[in-house]
């Protein structure tokens, strides 16, 4: 077992707390921490020190890769022209949604923006989907996908359990980012130089998962559906796709689902199970949430 340690301010713990939550399986609070989570493939434990420990059998996607400082502005080398290229076009971008929400797919989406039809998603105001409303994701997914080329991979949550019997939710990130670009430069003629992720792990990490023959190169940056428009387009071509495919469960199942891993998704999750029982669960939710062992008892 390898063992990694972070030191962190109280807005990182409490921010981490937050994206590990809902994929834990048991929570605990020994002497001295904030809290203590067991996830499926590792623990995380935050103490009041600032530490926080992580321990697990594969911790590479966590390191991260020292950052050389500019030494008149202290700023990490390359953070500040990181956006630079991102009024430069053609550019393609990828992004995914529904990670974080206990029920409903994975939906991953890659686009490509050329110099022209640019202009048109400026005046559409797109941008990261999570600061967009669901009716103005809506209305400008059909439009983003009748001007720009793209790729859509939507995984289903029976398929999500299923796969993540075998693998982590990294792992079937980066594997799902791959496809996305590859099935991009099969309809598009010429690939842009300006390729960007919306980065979830370490480059080092990612092409790790993604393997040997992954799609190449690719640009990683956090928060890079806020810089680079064709990374909000496609982050708002997962979101509709997520959506439509909410919709369907909706009418499918007969009832109302909530979104996120929160009080409101429990109370759903026990709808669910007094109405069609435990076996089909794993058809609507991704069962290694902490939800699904809040909602069986």
């Amino acid at each position: 077992m390898s063992t990694l340690v972070k030191q962190c301010d109280r807005a990182q713990i409490e921010a981490l707390y937050t994206r590990m939550k809902p994929l834990s399986v048991r929570e605990s609070h020994p002497s001295y921490t904030h809290w203590q989570l067991k996830l499926k493939d590792m623990t995380v434990t935050a103490y009041t020190s600032g530490k926080v420990v992580f321990q697990g059998a594969d911790l590479e996607w966590l390191q991260e890769e020292p950052a050389e400082q500019d030494s008149q502005t202290g700023r990490n080398a390359g953070s500040a022209p990181a956006a630079a290229g991102s009024s430069m076009f053609p550019q393609a971008g990828s992004d995914e949604v529904g990670t974080g929400d206990y029920f409903g797919p994975v939906t991953v989406a890659a686009c490509y923006v050329s110099e022209e039809t640019a202009p048109v998603l400026q005046k559409m105001d797109i941008t990261d989907s999570k600061k967009m409303t669901d009716a103005a994701i809506r209305k400008a997914g059909p439009i983003i996908r009748d001007l720009c080329p793209h790729s859509l991979m939507v995984v289903p949550p029976a398929k999500y359990n299923e796969v993540h019997e075998h693998h982590n939710i990294v792992d079937m990130k980066a594997k799902l980012h791959d496809q996305a670009w590859k099935h991009l430069a099969g309809r598009v003629r010429v690939m842009p130089e300006l390729s960007v992720v919306d980065q979830f792990v370490q480059e080092k990490s990612y092409y790790k998962y993604a393997g040997t023959k992954a799609y190449r190169p690719l640009k990683f940056e956090t928060k890079a559906e806020s810089r680079y428009l064709a990374v909000a387009a496609a982050s708002v071509l997962a979101r509709e796709a997520f959506l439509k495919y909410w919709d369907k469960m909706e009418e499918d199942w007969d009832m109302s689902f909530h979104k996120g891993a929160g009080p409101a998704v429990d109370r759903c999750g026990r709808e669910f199970l007094a109405r069609y029982g435990r076996q089909k669960l794993g058809e609507v939710a991704k069962l290694h949430f902490r939800n699904t062992e809040k909602i069986s008892h």
